[in-house]
């Protein structure tokens, strides 16, 4: 191994133990005794909620001695390096936030705001999430043939992800848990993906979750971790939020799994932040959830997704669940032009670790020296690609055409 291989790998080292000192989601949740009170005073007092504090200095130390080995105009591999530094020093100062007006100051440099530009410059997450909520309502009326209404209890999703990961991932399959202090439904990480008891699941989410957590959060974090050289690629970090969110969803959508309800939450979720940007306290927020869903524990739960590490009285949300359709955007665009360049080989390269969408010069760079190797574990869908290109292909070709030609068209069609 030559002197620059060396320099790369420790590079890598340093940011891989800075990574291990941060965990954001966990570093903002919320204890189910905030809950309870909340409830206690029949949703009608905001909450209390506080954060212990936060020593960022052992993860700037790292991030210093990273720094140390970067090369100004180093190339691609330093360019990205540096990158992930400046999340992580980040990610440590939001930390430190909790609770304070600087929080949302930080959280939006690591994940944006709903009305930020997308990569067109002229639209931006929250126009889409209007976009989907515009087609809700124009449809709302229309019977789409979903069985009736019924509640998958969290145990029989536990039990058919404990057989999904123990097929797909043998030895190194993660550990099922239910934990009442989640805020989302289900959360996954590589030795475990833990599941909210109470929360309520209907019919599509079961396939919906296994691709999601299991097949793509699950299995980036093992291939991560299987890298002999760029230790890195294990941790998930908010430099790599919006790919792997996004890279989740589009397994959702490649494979069928995802649903009107899905896109639906996704879409409230940016409106939420918004509202939240805009002013909107936690109770305001709750009751718009509540609005929507009809249902307390999760209106709660939803409301708190938006609140957690800021401030409950408004104007400081934790805005990153708008990354979810953001990345989605993202990730259909890059497969989409990867396709029709003929870099299909860019497409396992995905799942080779915990990454972003602008990480992939590097790693392919990284790759062609020895020091990544290909990913263990991809999800069925990538496997076999046959699907995959095909839709793709498609995609691209209509991406093409005049849509505002094909909407007169066919208006007329509809009188």
């Amino acid at each position: 191994m030559n002197k620059e291989h060396s320099r790369i790998i420790q590079i890598s080292d340093h940011l891989h133990a800075a990574a291990q000192k941060v965990n954001v989601l966990r570093g903002i949740a919320w204890s189910n005794d905030i809950r309870q009170e909340f409830f206690k005073h029949k949703a009608q007092k905001l909450p209390v909620v506080e954060y212990p504090e936060f020593d960022p200095e052992p993860i700037l130390e790292q991030v210093y001695r990273c720094r140390k080995l970067i090369q100004k105009d180093g190339g691609i591999i330093d360019a990205w390096a540096a990158r992930i530094a400046d999340r992580l020093e980040l990610s440590a100062m939001l930390l430190q936030s909790r609770g304070t007006v600087d929080f949302f100051k930080y959280s939006e440099a690591l994940f944006g705001k709903p009305k930020d530009p997308l990569q067109n410059g002229m639209k931006s997450t929250l126009d889409l999430a209007i976009h989907f909520d515009e087609i809700f309502k124009s449809i709302a009326e229309f019977d789409f043939g979903a069985p009736p209404e019924a509640c998958v209890l969290a145990t029989t999703l536990a039990d058919q992800m404990e057989k999904a990961v123990t097929e797909m991932f043998g030895e190194l399959a993660p550990e099922i848990v239910l934990d009442p202090n989640l805020a989302s439904n289900a959360l996954a990480g590589r030795q475990k993906i833990s599941i909210r008891p109470t929360a309520c699941f209907t019919d599509k989410d079961i396939d919906q979750l296994i691709h999601h957590e299991a097949y793509v959060h699950v299995g980036t974090s093992l291939n991560g971790y299987l890298q002999p050289h760029i230790h890195i690629l294990g941790d998930g970090h908010a430099g790599t939020t919006k790919t792997q969110e996004g890279l989740a969803i589009f397994a959702e959508f490649i494979t069928g799994t995802t649903d009107l309800d899905r896109l639906r939450r996704l879409s409230d979720r940016v409106f939420a932040i918004q509202k939240a940007i805009d002013g909107a306290d936690f109770i305001d927020i709750y009751r718009f959830y509540l609005e929507r869903t009809e249902n307390e524990e999760q209106s709660f739960q939803n409301a708190k997704r938006v609140f957690r590490g800021g401030m409950v009285t408004g104007k400081v949300p934790f805005t990153k669940d708008m990354v979810y359709l953001e990345g989605l955007i993202n990730v259909n665009n890059f497969l989409r032009i990867a396709v029709t360049k003929g870099k299909v080989h860019h497409l396992n390269l995905l799942f080779c670790g915990k990454l972003d969408l602008s990480d992939l010069p590097a790693l392919r760079e990284m790759e062609k020296m020895g020091l990544i190797k290909p990913p263990r574990f991809v999800p069925p869908w990538m496997q076999d690609k046959r699907f995959l290109i095909s839709h793709l292909s498609y995609s691209a070709f209509l991406n093409q055409l005049d849509s505002e030609h094909s909407e007169r068209y066919f208006e007329s069609f509809f009188l």
